[in-house]
């Protein structure tokens, strides 16, 4: 019996059909998707903070209010995806728990801190920018819950990119100190957006196990690219420079040539030894403190009105 659901599984994937919550699964996938989907809900939920810090200093009502909605958009994502893995049998308190204890991670980007206010644009247009080169491919991963909820995700990613790039052009016609804290900015977030992607294939311990379920669509190195390619002409548009001196246009390989960012750097943050770790969940934690007397209340709501 369970040969016949495993030869209907692998001919669904063969054929990029999606597989629903009540269909057969190997455990091993299952796993692989409560893993990927919680660590993508972890990275909305947490991180709303790197630029909830700058809403109460925004430099108008108007970019007061874009940024509300954004970090607003943020928690929008998390429930969807934290509602997606639901749906493979594990609960929203455990996966919450998970995170709080460091038993599952999030993007490493961030664990960087937001020292300028250009970095709320430079967020949006690279780190938003290199979301978009990871999520699209997911919008036709073979799981049917979390594919569904990613194509109204990258819809308002694909939006919070564009107010990102706005931003920053508005500065770069600006003063010459606006136009430094523009590149001051793009110099330092420009490593680790490159990094997101995570390790190189060859590295990648889940990438081949991943891409051969459908769950993802391309290998790291690939995305990588991809976003590279697709930011170098927005950098010379904007009139920013990219901190590689290795950056040039490859015409053999009809790519762009790049570095290789500090891959070191990277395992320690994803060990938890980044700048900002110990302060993200920290504040998670408080927060998820703060916040008890209203699940409580909620709950005796529910049973209240189911009695």
């Amino acid at each position: 019996m369970t040969l016949d659901l495993q030869e209907k599984f692998d001919a669904v994937i063969a054929h990029h059909d999606r597989i629903e919550p009540r269909d057969w699964m190997p455990e091993g996938y299952r796993k692989t998707l409560v893993r990927q989907i919680a660590q993508h809900a972890h990275s909305e939920i947490i991180g709303m903070q790197p630029e909830g810090n700058w809403i109460g200093r925004a430099p108008s009502l108007r970019r007061k209010a874009i940024l509300l909605a954004k970090v607003q958009d943020e928690a929008g994502h998390g429930l969807y995806l934290y509602a997606a893995c639901e749906t493979l049998g594990v609960s929203r308190d455990e996966l919450v728990e998970m995170l709080l204890t460091g038993r599952q991670k999030y993007s490493s980007i961030f664990n960087y801190p937001t020292l300028s206010y250009a970095d709320v644009g430079t967020i949006g247009w690279l780190v938003d920018g290199a979301a978009i080169c990871n999520q699209v491919p997911l919008c036709r991963t073979s799981y049917g819950p979390y594919g569904r909820a990613m194509i109204r995700i990258c819809k308002e990613e694909s939006f919070h990119q564009r107010q990102g790039y706005e931003l920053l052009r508005t500065m770069m016609g600006g003063t010459d100190a606006q136009r430094q804290m523009v590149q001051e900015s793009v110099d330092r977030f420009w490593w680790p957006s490159l990094m997101m992607f995570g390790p190189p294939d060859e590295e990648s311990p889940n990438s081949a196990r991943s891409i051969a379920w459908g769950i993802k669509r391309n290998g790291n190195d690939e995305l990588r690219q991809r976003f590279v390619d697709m930011t170098v002409p927005q950098a010379e548009a904007l009139g920013v420079t990219l901190p590689d001196p290795e950056l040039r246009w490859n015409d053999e390989r009809g790519h762009y040539d790049f570095g290789a960012p500090d891959w070191a750097e990277l395992a320690a943050v994803i060990r938890g030894d980044g700048p900002c770790n110990a302060q993200r969940l920290a504040h998670r934690r408080a927060a998820h403190d703060d916040g008890a007397w209203v699940r409580e209340a909620a709950t005796a709501f529910a049973e209240r009105s189911a009695r």
